[in-house]
C-alpha cells in the first residue's frame, strides 16, 4: 500500500490547492493525500471548504447522493447534515469548526497542529497554501500608496508568511508548497525587497520563530525550472522569476502567473532535483465555456423581461450606429453589431440548470475534460447572469463585437480602449479619457486562454465580458469556475458576490493536481 500523505492547508480559501492534492490518484487508483486541517478566516469560503470536505468523505464511501440533492436544490443544508451527521462532524473538524485566522487564532491552530502530529506520528506531512496577496500585488500596493500615512512596516499582511513559518516549525513537513502573486518578487519594506528574506526564512523556519531554535531545514525549488547551481541565493536559482508558473502553459485556460515555491526537507532530498511540470497545449476560453448554456444578462435599473432587454440592447446599437455610420474605421465592428442584434439571445434565460450537449467542448483535452466533468451534477451549479446597467449593455455589445476574430483578429487593439468608444457609450467617469483606465472594459477573446480571473470580478463584470456578443453580459460564477478549473460538481456557498471572490482568489485545482503528482513522487522516493 502506498504511503498516506497528510496535508495542512493554510489560507485555504474555497479549497483550490487542496482539491488538486486530495483528488490526485496514483496509477493503482489510490488517493495518497489526505487533508487533516484547513485554515480559512472568511465565512463564505469556510462554508464552501467544509461542504467540499464532506463531499470527499461521502465520495470515499461511494455515497454522494445526498450531496447532489443539496447542491441541486432538492433538500436543505440541514437535511444533508442530518442524513450524514458523522461525515459533517469530520468535515467540521477538518476545517477547525469555524472560520479561523492565522495570527488571530494561533492558540487554537497550534494546539490542533500538535495534536495531529501526535495522532499521525511517523507519517509524511506536507503544508500547502499562501499568505493573502493584497500587500504584494501591484494593485494592492498602488491602493496602499493612496492611503495617507501608510507604512509597509506596519502592515501585518507583509509578514503573514511568518505565520506560515510557525506552522512549518511545528509540523515539520517533508514538503511544503507556497503560492503567491508574482508581485511578491518586487514588493519592498523599508526600501528592501522582501522576497529574498522570505526565501531565506523558509530554508530554516525554526530559526526565525520565537522559542524554536532547532528544526528541519529546507531547500527551495521551482516547479518549472531546474536549479542553476547547488548554492546560489540559498536556493540554486540566479533569477527569482524562475519561480513563476504560467498556468496557461500547463493546460489551464487562463493566463494566470503566480509564484509557487516547492520546499523539500534536507532529510528528504535525494541526489537529483525534483521533476518539473510538463508543458501542455494552451486551451482557449471557448473550449471550457462550451456546454454551459447561453444566458442573457439581467437589467439592473428597470423592470426586467426578455423584450425589455432586447429593446435596451437595440437602442444602444442604434445610438452607436447613428454616431459612427460615416466613419469607415468602424465599418466592420458596426457590421458585427448589426449581425449580433439580429441574433440576440433574448429568448435565453438569465439562469440555467440544464447542460447543452455535449456538456463541454469535444476539443477539450481529454484529461481536462475528465477533470471538469467526471461526476458532474445533473443540474449546472452557480450559473446565473448578473444584472447590468442599460449603458453597460451597449459597451459590452460594442466590445465583444470589436474583439471578434473577423473584426480585429490579431491587431494591436484586440479589444477597444477608451478612446475607441463612441461618445454615446462613454461612462460618466472623470478619468475615462485620461488614459489611466483605458482598458476598463475587457472582453475575454475567442481563440486564446482567458485573462486572469481575480476577486475583482465580484465588483463588476467589466474585465470579464463574455466573448459572445449575442449574450451581452459578463461571466457567471460557473464560467469563472471552469476557467479556474474547478470541477462542475464544486459548489460555492454564499451570495453571488461572495462566490465570485472565492473563485477569483483560488489556485486553479487542475494546476494543483499537477503539483501534487510531483510532490507525491518526492515523498514516495523518500
Amino acid at each position: 500500500m502506498s504511503k498516506q500523505i497528510n496535508i495542512i492547508d493554510l489560507f485555504a480559501g474555497p479549497g483550490g490547492l487542496g482539491e488538486g492534492f486530495s483528488s490526485f490518484t496514483t496509477s493503482s487508483g489510490e488517493r495518497p493525500f489526505h487533508i487533516r486541517m484547513s485554515v480559512e478566516k472568511e465565512s463564505s469560503a469556510h462554508r464552501t471548504l467544509t461542504l467540499r470536505a464532506m463531499f470527499r468523505k461521502l465520495r470515499e464511501q461511494g455515497n454522494t447522493a445526498a450531496y447532489f440533492d443539496y447542491v441541486e436544490g432538492r433538500i436543505s443544508k440541514d437535511s444533508l447534515i442530518e442524513q450524514h451527521s458523522a461525515e459533517w462532524a469530520e468535515a467540521m473538524r477538518e476545517t477547525m469548526g469555524q472560520p479561523t485566522a492565522l495570527g488571530d487564532d494561533n492558540e487554537r491552530i497550534h494546539k490542533r497542529l500538535l495534536a495531529l502530529k501526535k495522532e499521525y506520528k511517523g507519517e509524511p506531512w506536507i503544508v500547502i497554501g499562501g499568505p493573502p496577496c493584497q500587500a504584494y500585488s501591484l494593485v494592492g500596493r498602488a491602493r496602499n500608496m493612496g492611503i495617507k500615512g501608510y507604512d509597509a512596516k506596519e502592515d501585518h499582511r507583509h509578514f503573514l508568511y511568518k505565520e506560515y513559518l510557525q506552522v512549518l516549525s511545528i509540523i515539520e513537513p517533508d514538503v511544503f508548497v507556497m503560492e503567491n502573486v508574482k508581485g511578491i518578487l518586487s514588493s519592498k519594506v523599508d526600501g528592501e525587497l522582501i522576497f529574498p528574506r522570505i526565501l531565506s526564512d523558509l530554508t530554516n523556519p525554526a530559526s526565525v520563530v520565537e522559542n524554536r531554535k532547532n528544526g528541519k531545514s529546507y531547500r527551495i525549488f521551482s516547479f518549472v525550472k531546474a536549479p542553476d547551481s547547488e548554492d546560489l541565493l540559498s536556493t540554486g536559482y540566479s533569477n527569482n522569476h524562475d519561480f513563476i508558473i504560467r498556468a496557461e502553459d500547463f493546460g489551464v485556460p487562463q493566463t494566470r502567473h503566480r509564484v509557487i515555491l516547492l520546499g523539500i526537507a534536507e532529510d528528504v532530498l535525494n541526489s537529483s532535483s525534483p521533476e518539473q511540470l510538463k508543458p501542455a497545449e494552451q486551451v482557449p476560453i471557448e473550449t471550457v465555456l462550451t456546454g454551459l448554456p447561453a444566458l442573457r444578462s439581467k437589467l439592473s435599473k428597470q423592470g426586467d423581461s426578455s423584450d425589455a432587454w432586447r429593446d435596451v440592447v437595440d437602442q444602444n446599437f442604434r445610438l452607436v450606429r447613428n454616431e459612427l455610420k460615416s466613419d469607415t474605421y468602424y465599418r466592420d465592428v458596426l457590421a458585427a453589431m448589426s449581425a449580433s442584434i439580429a441574433g440576440l439571445r433574448s429568448d435565453a434565460p438569465t439562469k440555467a440548470t440544464n447542460y447543452d450537449k455535449p456538456a463541454i467542448s469535444k476539443a477539450a483535452p481529454k484529461s481536462l475534460k475528465s477533470w471538469l466533468t467526471t461526476d458532474k451534477p445533473k443540474k449546472i451549479l452557480n450559473h446565473e447572469a448578473r444584472g447590468h446597467m442599460n449603458s453597460d449593455l451597449g459597451r459590452y455589445l460594442f466590445s465583444a463585437c470589436w474583439a471578434l476574430p473577423k473584426v480585429h483578429g490579431e491587431s494591436e487593439k484586440p479589444f477597444p480602449k477608451s478612446e475607441d468608444y463612441p461618445e454615446c457609450l462613454a461612462p460618466a467617469h472623470a478619468n475615462w479619457k485620461s488614459g489611466k483606465f483605458a482598458d476598463r472594459f475587457r472582453v475575454q477573446r475567442y481563440g486564446r486562454p482567458a485573462t486572469t480571473v481575480t476577486s475583482h470580478i465580484s465588483k463588476d463584470g467589466h474585465y470579464f465580458i463574455h466573448p459572445d456578443p449575442t449574450q451581452c453580459r459578463s461571466l457567471t460564477v460557473r464560467e469563472a469556475a471552469r476557467i479556474q478549473t474547478f470541477p462542475d460538481n464544486y459548489f460555492f456557498e454564499g451570495n453571488r458576490t461572495e462566490q465570485y471572490v472565492q473563485v477569483g482568489n483560488a489556485v486553479p485545482p487542475y494546476l494543483a493536481l499537477q503539483l501534487a503528482k510531483i510532490v507525491a513522487y518526492i515523498v514516495k522516493n523518500y
